[in-house]
């Protein structure tokens, strides 16, 4: 895969971007010193290259009545049949993240619900899906990381 060199007015476009993908590219050229033609440009081309791929939106699922977080880790009975698992994981809209991994889990899965009766019959759900063995979860107390920009900044750094 092609390595993107991005260039530091890249990198302040991407850090500002990544704060709030919502900034007006004029907002972003104020406070850089160039045209927000340049930064069109620029985020175009990030955006062609791959390196930027779509934008987020943040919700406060708390406020949604949705702030229990558990993470499940699956069994698979075999698995050659890990995509059918995924595809039966895709129907269930409480799970916002699932990974194939390596290791005891076959798939390692984030799940959000209103309180612990409803992460249960979501944990029901995912063990009746075919090929599933058993499943084992953890309760999330509270997220105390969750920091693109340190990330990014050590990949700058390291360019």
């Amino acid at each position: 895969m092609k390595k993107f060199n991005i260039d530091e007015l890249d990198h302040q476009i991407i850090d500002v971007l990544i704060e709030n993908a919502r900034t007006p590219f004029t907002d972003i050229a104020k406070k850089y010193g160039v045209s927000a033609g340049t930064i069109h440009i620029r985020v175009n081309k990030m955006i062609e290259e791959g390196l930027i791929k779509g934008s987020t939106l943040k919700l406060d699922y708390d406020k949604l009545g949705y702030s229990f977080i558990a993470y499940v880790g699956l069994f698979l009975i075999k698995s050659s049949s890990t995509e059918a698992v995924l595809e039966e994981l895709v129907k269930i809209p409480e799970i916002t993240v699932a990974h194939l991994t390596t290791g005891k889990f076959g798939v390692f899965c984030k799940l959000r619900a209103r309180d612990t009766k409803h992460a249960k019959d979501i944990i029901f759900k995912i063990d009746q899906i075919p090929d599933v063995q058993r499943t084992e979860t953890s309760i999330s107390l509270f997220e105390s990381i969750n920091d693109k920009n340190r990330l990014m900044h050590q990949i700058f750094a390291e360019l």
